[in-house]
């Protein structure tokens, strides 16, 4: 038994892989899933330096296969699952992987541009990977899968990057929740909705963009990577295990809409 870990926590005995887990978010549910006791695979489109970091900070203990597959591809999402599942069982599965539309040259691109790129993997490659693993744990009798939302998908966000996200990353919340009735009862389907989580983004943020994070979130603070994989763990393990088809916001509580006087 992990240290600080109750029976309904413990991952002891299960293998999960994360999507996009060479940096960020996806590096932290890793990291998370491995010291709850989980063997671990990870992926990443192309960062398998980051990759190879996280795999050594994993340790011995976590062990698991490195992927590196680019979501875009159909028919390479296609052969990552079945090359995921030739091992051995997999027992959770957590779609983090995304497009950072907001750094770097994609920054630049136009709206229609960012857009595509958000559905090719955010949305496409997801519904593909929660599809063709899915149907395996649902053949096996017993499975978790894990989607990325938006919190405020729900409630809306004014601007380009509100509209993009919002579309993306709520077809994700309301595929998620028709997966979950379709591979019931055997299968577990949820999704977190991060808010404002400090991810390399943030880091450039404006004081202004600093502000409304911290004042829509009733803690008062920005979230962390750590924060949403406590919340990944949480519903991968069997602690949650008559949780399905919901969608847990990950916000430090949403204060509502910014004012920019506050």
């Amino acid at each position: 038994m992990m240290d600080g870990l109750s029976k309904n926590d413990s991952l002891v005995g299960k293998t999960a892989l994360v999507t996009g887990s060479s940096s960020g978010i996806g590096r932290a549910i890793a990291l998370g899933l491995a010291g709850a006791g989980a063997s671990v695979h990870l992926h990443t489109r192309s960062n398998v330096s980051g990759m190879r970091e996280v795999r050594a900070a994993l340790g011995e203990t976590a062990r698991g296969s490195d992927f590196a597959v680019d979501l875009t591809d159909a028919q390479a999402c296609s052969q990552f699952v079945a090359d995921a599942w030739q091992p051995g069982p997999i027992d959770i599965w957590i779609n983090n992987a995304g497009v950072d539309v907001l750094t770097g040259d994609a920054a630049d691109w136009t709206f229609d541009e960012k857009l595509a790129a958000l559905w090719q993997v955010d949305v496409q490659a997801t519904i593909a990977l929660s599809r063709a693993t899915g149907e395996r744990m649902k053949q096996r009798g017993a499975g978790c899968v894990i989607n990325i939302g938006w919190d405020q998908a729900v409630t809306g966000m004014e601007g380009d990057s509100g509209q993009m996200f919002a579309a993306a990353k709520g077809a994700v919340m309301a595929f998620t929740q028709s997966l979950a009735k379709t591979l019931a009862p055997d299968v577990r389907v949820n999704c977190l909705a991060p808010g404002w989580i400090r991810t390399r983004w943030s880091g450039t943020a404006s004081k202004y963009w600093d502000r409304r994070a911290r004042n829509e979130a009733l803690k008062g603070r920005w979230g962390t990577p750590d924060d949403v994989a406590a919340a990944a763990v949480y519903l991968a393990s069997p602690g949650a295990d008559f949780i399905t088809g919901v969608t847990l916001p990950v916000n430090g509580g949403f204060a509502g809409s910014y004012r920019p006087s506050d």
